[in-house]
């Protein structure tokens, strides 16, 4: 019994800790953080925009530890915990030219084991420029994955290794967040402040994009989530997170957080919204309405 009293003691104190905790940071200095994932028991994996590293804290941790380095690599993007197939994705950039005005790089897709980081999947993305950005499962179990500099969407089905086109069209130069709702694929467009539906991703023949009417004028959207029938969005613009929900094509948003310091990447995980402030090398919780 007395075995049983010290486990329910230290049960009750880590989640204590887990649910006063604000906010996480990595451990190195100036990472600038640009997203992140978190795994099925709340784990964080942390990606860095300064280097090609991915970082983790567990429950209740204040500080993120180094879990994934591929460097000499420029920097990580997107990144998403996978739990069903304990596979943790992340977007390698090799290299990237900013010099050009839709910026140019050279993207691998990377997949690694949750538990252990061990590398799994390396498949570079098709063209001989790409900015592989962010992904999410869908409900078809296969990766839907935003090529930002090439106005494209791919798949890439389980055990499949080669991609699928889903969508290349004009209108999705700058193809950031991505996510589905409702069985439905949504795209957010980060340098025209675009949304958009993608009618029938998950089939043979999905169709051309259909553009979501927004009450307001999107600034520089970024990751996007969907969590209980509502989508939540991160625009660095105009330092928001907002809750949006969708009738046809018109979109209904409430800002849930604004004051917040250039958002970039955001993950819902029980009533918590956890949001990555890249300038303030952060990623802070969130509480969910």
């Amino acid at each position: 019994m007395k075995k049983i009293a010290v486990a329910i003691i230290a049960l009750l104190a880590a989640s204590t800790a887990a649910l006063a905790q604000t906010s996480v940071s990595p451990s190195e200095a100036e990472s600038r953080p640009e997203n992140m994932a978190v795994g099925p028991d709340g784990t964080l994996y942390i990606g860095s925009q300064k280097d090609a590293r991915v970082y983790r804290a567990r429950p209740g941790q204040a500080v993120a530890q180094p879990f994934i380095d591929m460097r000499p690599s420029a920097f990580v993007l997107g990144v998403l915990a996978d739990g069903p197939s304990n596979t943790l994705w992340a977007c390698e950039m090799v290299n990237m030219n900013r010099g050009s005005p839709l910026l140019k790089g050279k993207g691998i897709l990377r997949s690694f084991d949750l538990a252990s980081g061990k590398p799994k999947l390396n498949l570079p993305l098709p063209e001989e420029t790409n900015i592989c950005n962010d992904f999410v499962v869908g409900p078809d179990k296969a990766l839907y994955l935003a090529d930002t500099s090439n106005a494209k969407i791919l798949r890439l089905r389980p055990g499949a290794t080669s991609f699928e086109i889903v969508s290349h069209n004009s209108s999705l130069y700058g193809a950031d967040g991505i996510t589905f709702l409702n069985g439905e694929l949504y795209v957010n467009t980060v340098w025209a402040g675009g949304l958009y539906r993608i009618p029938g991703a998950t089939s043979a023949k999905p169709g051309a994009p259909v553009q979501i009417h927004t009450p307001r004028v999107l600034k520089s959207p970024d990751g996007m989530r969907a969590h209980n029938g509502v989508m939540y969005l991160a625009e660095a613009g105009n330092g928001t997170v907002s809750a949006i929900t969708i009738k046809g094509d018109v979109a209904t948003m409430k800002t849930i957080k604004s004051g917040l310091e250039g958002p970039c990447a955001l993950e819902p995980h029980g009533k918590t919204l956890w949001v990555v402030e890249r300038p303030a090398h952060r990623v802070t919780a969130v509480p969910i309405p």
